[in-house]
């Protein structure tokens, strides 16, 4: 009988998913945003749990999808759970701030409306329901106890952000990926990740070391033909999930080097100053709503490649 319990959260356009792992020390992978602790407590209660014995809040990463609701479930357990997450991401549990400085200093920079940047940033701030310190500070390769020796340890898999991690717990093939196996994106058709030679590597370390039997990934993320994977992943899907990240990855880092080789060009587009690359791509969702990872992945490129020198800034 499985231990692992998926927990919805809706936001935006598509929901996160949670997991809640049904140990003596239990645990939940990833909080939602501010409302999402209290759809939390519903679920466990249909499942005869309670929220007040969580002892492990674990955090994949630090965007406010998956962080956002950790001062809120904290509270709901009696402050007795400990939280996790890795060092390169802890100011984002830290300071609502640093949300507001990250989406500035990202996807931001190519978006030029201010009033869309007031509701962005407007939208980041509430999304996130307090400030606090972790209790545990993790860099990868820790081993978390949860009782009756199941364990959970941590992967570093940097690149959709600095301080992504996988939990996989121990013996049992079941790895938790938060957002760092995107195939061909979620609802926004598009994958989203800060450091492209980081998130590949990352996928490939996921793929030949790691080696999942039941993956679960942060969002319905999606297959090559558009389909959803499931919401639990078995082995073969899961090295789907994780080829075709790769796959696609290659297929964006090709369109867009080759564009920014050839210079980049302010329009009119939404997607300007890539247009070009969109068009190659065949994305045509839009880039300006929330969650959407277009520029994001775009500013990524932009950092490892050169070619656009600032924002719209290429006539």
């Amino acid at each position: 009988m499985s231990i692992v319990h998926p927990l919805v959260a809706p936001w935006g356009r598509f929901s996160l998913r949670s997991f809640y792992i049904d140990a003596p020390k239990p645990a939940i992978i990833d909080t939602g945003v501010t409302e999402s602790p209290a759809n939390m407590a519903a679920q466990l209660e249909t499942l005869g749990r309670s929220v007040a014995d969580v002892r492990w809040i674990l955090l994949t990463h630090g965007h406010i999808d998956h962080m956002g609701g950790t001062t809120g479930l904290y509270e709901r357990t009696g402050r007795q759970a400990d939280v996790v997450i890795h060092e390169a991401d802890v100011a984002f549990l830290r300071s609502r701030e640093a949300h507001v400085e990250e989406w500035r200093q990202g996807r931001g920079r190519w978006l030029t409306d201010p009033e869309g940047e007031a509701h962005e940033i407007e939208l980041l701030r509430a999304a996130i329901d307090g400030e606090m310190e972790p209790s545990i500070i993790v860099t990868g390769g820790e081993t978390l106890a949860l009782g009756d020796g199941i364990e959970m340890r941590v992967h570093s898999i940097p690149g959709h952000t600095e301080g992504a991690v996988a939990y996989e717990l121990v013996g049992h093939g079941d790895v938790f990926v938060g957002d760092a196996v995107q195939a061909y994106g979620a609802a926004s058709g598009f994958p989203g990740y800060e450091d492209p030679d980081r998130y590949r590597a990352s996928l490939e370390y996921l793929r030949d070391v790691v080696r999942p039997e039941r993956l679960y990934m942060g969002h319905p993320y999606r297959r090559a033909d558009g389909t959803p994977f499931p919401e639990v992943l078995d082995a073969a899907d899961a090295i789907e999930a994780i080829q075709g990240s790769i796959d696609n990855e290659a297929r964006i880092r090709a369109a867009v080097r080759g564009r920014l080789e050839a210079g980049a060009v302010a329009t009119d587009s939404p997607y300007s100053p890539f247009e070009a690359v969109a068009d190659e791509l065949g994305y045509s969702g839009d880039p300006t709503l929330e969650p959407a990872p277009f520029f994001t992945t775009m500013n990524a490129y932009v950092a490892h490649f050169g070619g656009a020198n600032s924002p719209r800034s290429v006539r």
